[in-house]
């Protein structure tokens, strides 16, 4: 049973917010509450019917419906064929339009349709079985992309090793125009690299970038809701276009893309098969050449070509391109643990010592790591090296802080005015770690040791603990407690062997 329709107050209100407003159809349909395929659909029939906006003064709304809806009544004694049979009948092998009409007419005899008006309402109710949208490209809307799926293998000179070079390609919606070439990998870097020498080579940005859904593009796959990658996104904002990521198994949203890659791969990859390319730069060099080609290359069923269809229809509504490039970065969430640094590429940076626990956005660049909470920067630091830490004092406790402000030269001037063996104790703790601050903490606990049993006893202590090999501040610490720094050391003892025969001795061994 057809849809009831909506009243003509609605219908003008959808002309409206249209011609005037400039909304778009999804936004006009939430406006109204209706869906954005009603909104298209009288949007599309106010056209077909030749009409424009604004309405003229003497129209109401019986005016425009007898417009947009003239009368085709059938005379009542028609019989309306049973569509839903014929439609089933059609996918057995041999049968026809024709077979059935034939049937239909000797059953019906006056009362059946002319043969022309029964396939037109065939027709017309299959149409309407299953909905789908025809795309449409707007100049300079969409840039479908896409890797080829065959790859092309280039000789490293001096190991002999063949790499195999992945094959970008990005398309233009309205003109075809197309871009490719080639990197080492599908990773992000070499993605987002990519994206930046497309729109050089179009000198624009598109409105959209349709991508497939590679993890390079899309963090989370989905139908309705695909997250984008976060520097896939962070390179749409500085480009000022958007992200519409492709739906799972849905190739009919980049059919562009689609096309592309198969032009790509047959009138590129297919005659560069017998060629052997010795480095990246070469082999793009040649993708270059036989892409101009490409893109020259007449249109089958249409005048012109890709380059021309470009010039005329692409090109001139294209985004300018920004006056600075793009920095690449990459960005992680993380969470600091209790020492208040988080982890980048297996070193250490600091950050406010009260977001312990929380979930930081962490953006890393070739030069600068940042740190943002709830998009607010919280830290900044140089990128460093692998394997340590960069710690700002701000970012500590006070108790820390405090704790900062000793470094090695600070103690070994301490301990050298108490003594040689307290200065020896501290050069240990200080030089048998992997960081100097790991040994803080010891000689911290000496000067208060200094301070709770004198310096002099200190060292005695020191001398008596580097006797016995034991220099740590727990045995120091235990010497002291006990009093064993006031009593005379022990004289070592002599351990003499038994004699026995299976006692070698000195000359067994010369």
């Amino acid at each position: 049973m057809p849809r009831e329709r909506i009243p003509m107050r609605k219908i003008k209100d959808v002309l409206r917010l249209h011609y005037e407003g400039q909304l778009s159809r999804t936004r006009i349909g939430k406006a109204l509450g209706l869906s954005k395929g009603v909104v298209s659909k009288y949007l599309s029939l106010f056209e077909a019917q030749g009409l424009r906006w604004p309405l003229p003064d003497d129209w109401d709304e019986g005016v425009l419906e007898q417009r947009l809806f003239p009368a085709t009544l059938k005379p009542a004694w028609q019989v309306e064929p049973d569509f839903a049979a014929i439609h089933q009948q059609l996918k057995r092998k041999g049968v026809t339009l024709q077979l059935l009409w034939s049937e239909y007419a000797a059953t019906h005899g006056e009362r059946a349709y002319r043969y022309s008006r029964f396939c037109d309402l065939y027709r017309a109710w299959a149409g309407r079985q299953k909905r789908s949208m025809r795309q449409i490209h707007q100049a300079g809307e969409k840039l479908f992309i896409d890797y080829c799926g065959p790859t092309v293998g280039v000789l490293d000179r001096h190991t002999g090793e063949l790499r195999p070079a992945q094959i970008f390609v990005a398309v233009l919606g309205a003109s075809s125009y197309t871009y490719a070439e080639a990197t080492w990998t599908q990773s992000l870097p070499d993605w987002i690299g990519s994206h930046q020498r497309a729109f050089r080579f179009f000198g624009g940005v598109p409105a959209l970038l349709v991508p497939d859904n590679l993890r390079s593009a899309v963090s989370k796959a989905c139908r309705y809701a695909p997250e984008p990658n976060e520097t896939y996104l962070e390179l749409a904002r500085h480009y000022a276009t958007a992200i519409l990521p492709a739906r799972p198994y849905k190739p009919q949203d980049k059919a562009k893309a689609e096309v592309g890659v198969q032009l790509v791969e047959r009138w590129i990859l297919a005659r560069l098969r017998h060629h052997t390319f010795f480095d990246l730069a070469e082999l793009n060099a040649a993708i270059a050449k036989l892409l101009v080609e490409l893109n020259e290359r007449p249109f089958q069923r249409l005048p012109g070509s890709r380059k021309s269809a470009f010039e005329a229809l692409d090109q001139p509504a294209l985004k300018p391109l920004p006056d600075t490039p793009y920095d690449y970065a990459e960005w992680k969430q993380a969470k600091p643990g209790i020492d208040y640094h988080v982890e980048v590429h297996r070193h250490y940076y600091s950050v406010p010592h009260a977001l312990v626990g929380e979930r930081l956005d962490v953006r890393t660049s070739a030069t600068l790591v940042e740190v943002f909470h709830k998009g607010k920067q919280v830290a900044s630091h140089p990128r460093a090296s692998k394997g340590g830490f960069t710690t700002v004092a701000e970012h500590m406790p006070k108790a820390h802080q405090k704790h900062r402000q000793w470094s090695p030269r600070r103690f070994l001037n301490w301990a050298q005015d108490i003594g040689p063996c307290t200065l020896e104790v501290v050069k240990r703790q200080l030089h048998d770690r992997p960081h100097p601050e790991h040994g803080y903490r010891a000689c911290l606990g000496l000067l208060n040791l200094a301070k709770r049993f004198s310096a002099p006893r200190l060292e005695v202590a020191c001398e008596r603990a580097l006797s016995l090999g034991s220099t740590s501040y727990q045995s120091i610490h235990s010497i002291l407690d006990k009093g064993l720094d006031r009593q005379p050391p022990a004289e070592p003892q002599q351990c003499e062997l038994p004699l026995h025969a299976n006692v070698r001795g000195p000359g067994y061994y010369h």
